[in-house]
């Protein structure tokens, strides 16, 4: 699970994302420095939490995986301020090193093809438009929940009638530097273990 935090562009603000909101009317509600966020049905959209830096040792900025120490610092955050909100949040990586077990072509897209990756814990069904995909690949996922570098989050969706859940990714998606400009997901070598977290 990743959180945000951004002091020179948006202020000491802990920002913890669970959903955009776009189609909801959203609704906040302060807690001491935490304000919580629901849409209509009462759905947390997620939590903004003000000076944090009082709070935490935020050591970098931008996109910040939620480490187990910071975690557990942001449930007694929650405790002192009488917000008893499950904080069991997942902690595990939203990319990891995926293994393209089967892939066949999608019914009806001739670009596109559905793929069975192995996450290590998990496999997911994944329907990839990238030319160069292939069985016996090792390659980056991004799973539901993450957020590319892009700030497109990723969703479960279907693409021409077929489910899909997770993203294939290319060096150009994932902001690599010096990404090739054609085409084509990243093909990672051997010593990549399957499911373990890539980070970049």
């Amino acid at each position: 699970m990743d959180v945000f935090y951004n002091p020179v562009g948006i202020g000491d603000v802990l920002i913890i994302p669970f959903d955009d909101g776009d189609r909801y009317e959203v609704r906040q509600e302060s807690y001491g420095d935490i304000t919580k966020i629901t849409d209509e049905k009462g759905n947390v959209l997620g939590y903004n939490i003000f000076h944090a830096s009082k709070h935490f040792n935020l050591e970098t900025t931008g996109k910040l995986v939620l480490s187990e120490e910071l975690h557990d610092k942001i449930k007694n955050l929650f405790e002192q301020n009488n917000l008893h909100d499950s904080v069991d949040w997942d902690l595990s990586p939203t990319f990891v090193v995926g293994y393209v077990k089967e892939k066949t072509p999608h019914e009806d897209a001739d670009k596109l093809n559905v793929c069975q990756v192995d996450v290590g814990s998990d496999s997911l069904q994944i329907v990839c438009g990238a030319p160069n995909v292939d069985v016996n690949q090792r390659v980056v996922v991004a799973k539901v929940g993450a957020v590319m570098p892009s700030g497109l989050k990723i969703r479960p969706t279907e693409l021409r009638g077929v489910p899909s859940n997770g993203m294939i990714c290319s060096q150009k998606e994932l902001g690599l530097p010096n990404a090739p400009t054609e085409k084509g997901i990243y093909v990672l070598d051997e010593t990549y273990t399957i499911g373990e977290a890539f980070n970049f």
